[in-house]
């Protein structure tokens, strides 16, 4: 069946498949983690129960969603001994350190206080239980900061040398973990990972608002989260800028497929908006551009040139088809969370930020966005890297094992039946988790005063923030 296919492409779609079902996981749980310590630490500072009961309603979605994530975390690095085993003896003596760090610090930290957060705050007490829940959020933290040196590493290494038989040597450890794309990429991908998360709280709270189920709960969930809009997207817009400086640095080839840019232009290249690739001919077929902004925004000069693809031999050339079209989804979802940010302003200022429902609808239809503009990015910087694997050292070509394309195949529709229904049946159950949101319980002497019947037209903003009389 799979006799006439390129074993290095399969091996390829294999590690893209599975590294696309986990990165979703991971960028949930940082985002997440921290939530729960913000929830946690503002029970215990204002003693507000709607904050305890929402850390105890998150806390079960993130422990499923952080279990899957180790699940499918494991299965990516078996790939590396069966179908890139060329590429881990080469970089196993650079790459093989960092992954072990990972494991010896941030998942050591999230396993051994993971247990505390989620089932022994009776035992342990509020502050060492808000303790456990700030180590969770560190560890997680830690663990993309060790999985994006790698990554980062294989996009812009330094540090290293080579022995003779074609291994990457560690001479400096700083050099190699500080590399020169690390910290942009590090802040990128957080940055990335409290915005989905927000995406994800805010859709769940403009959801039950929609539907009348728990307003206190629903409301404080929704202004979080979309506060964290607000404040986050637009810093999220400055660091995709300053990467993508970096990558011009460092990458340049990378950012000719991202801009669709084939020919050289010695006086300003233009923004190209929309257009086809045509890489056979070295052509973009339709293109909608705007004169000398590319210039403008990669160096900040209407008039600084910049070089094309055909300028580059053709096999060391990224597939610009695929480059440019996630480059652009990723960058229009992101002006687009940050319309949503600047439109929960507005409603904010004008109090009416829970009672908006086209605004509560936007933010349910923009739910997934985080997700998708994660993979969006994630397949222009992998793809982009192309030719190689570890960029302009090794070739993606030269990287993978000597194994049939049958295995591969077989390997590959094994990983799609059982992941489809595995982490189906798991994102399922966290939805599930999603529209079972509590209603609010009866107000008790002491308890700050609450709303049971539901969000009404008339229902002002600070009804929600204080809660109605009820004759008290």
């Amino acid at each position: 069946m799979f006799a006439h296919f390129d074993p290095v492409l399969l091996a390829r779609i294999q590690f893209a498949f599975t590294v696309s079902f986990h990165i979703i996981f991971p960028a949930f749980s940082i985002g997440l983690a921290s939530y729960l310590a913000v929830l946690n630490g503002l029970y215990l500072w204002k003693k507000d129960k709607v904050y305890f009961e929402l850390f105890n309603f998150w806390k079960t979605i993130f422990a499923v969603g952080f279990g899957m994530g180790v699940v499918s975390g494991i299965v990516m690095s078996y790939q590396f001994g069966t179908n890139w085993s060329v590429f881990a003896d080469k970089a196993g003596p650079v790459v093989g350190p960092l992954m072990g760090y990972e494991v010896l610090t941030a998942f050591f930290l999230e396993a051994g206080f993971l247990g505390v957060m989620l089932f022994g705050r009776d035992k342990v007490g509020p502050k060492l239980h808000f303790f456990a829940t700030l180590m969770v959020a560190l560890g997680t933290l830690i663990s993309a900061t060790w999985i994006l040196a790698v990554n980062s590493w294989m996009q812009t290494p330094s540090g290293f040398a080579m022995n003779d038989k074609g291994q990457f040597i560690p001479v400096d450890w700083w050099a190699i973990v500080f590399n020169p794309s690390f910290p942009y990429r590090f802040v990128h991908m957080v940055l990335a990972a409290y915005l989905t998360t927000a995406l994800v709280v805010g859709a769940v709270g403009a959801f039950h608002l929609l539907r009348h189920t728990a307003p206190r709960r629903a409301g404080k969930m929704f202004s979080m989260a979309m506060g964290m809009v607000a404040v986050v997207a637009p810093l999220q817009i400055i660091a995709g800028d300053q990467q993508g400086l970096n990558t011009l640095e460092h990458q340049p080839v990378k950012i000719m497929a991202m801009e669709g840019h084939f020919d050289s232009h010695p006086h300003g290249a233009p923004l190209i908006l929309f257009g086809i690739p045509d890489q056979a001919n070295q052509r973009m077929d339709y293109a909608v551009e705007i004169p000398k902004l590319s210039s403008l925004i990669l160096k900040h000069d209407l008039n600084a040139p910049l070089g094309g693809l055909s300028s580059v031999p053709r096999d060391l050339q990224p597939p610009v088809m695929v480059v440019f079209f996630t480059f652009r989804l990723m960058v229009a979802l992101g002006f687009a969370m940050l319309g949503l940010g600047l439109w929960s302003l507005w409603c904010r200022y004008r109090d009416t930020l829970y009672r908006n429902r086209w605004l509560h609808r936007a933010a349910v239809a923009m739910g997934p966005a985080g997700f998708v503009a994660v993979l969006a990015g994630w397949v222009t910087t992998e793809v982009g890297r192309q030719p190689y694997t570890v960029y302009g050292h090794l070739l993606t070509a030269q990287s993978h094992s000597p194994i049939d394309a049958e295995a591969v195949g077989a390997s590959l529709i094994a990983f799609i039946l059982v992941y489809f229904f595995v982490f189906g049946a798991g994102t399922f159950y966290i939805l599930r988790l999603m529209g079972r949101l509590p209603r609010d319980p009866t107000p008790e002497i002491g308890d700050a005063p609450l709303r049971t019947t539901g969000i009404t037209p008339g229902l002002p903003v600070k009804t929600l923030q204080t809660g109605g009389s009820h004759g008290h």
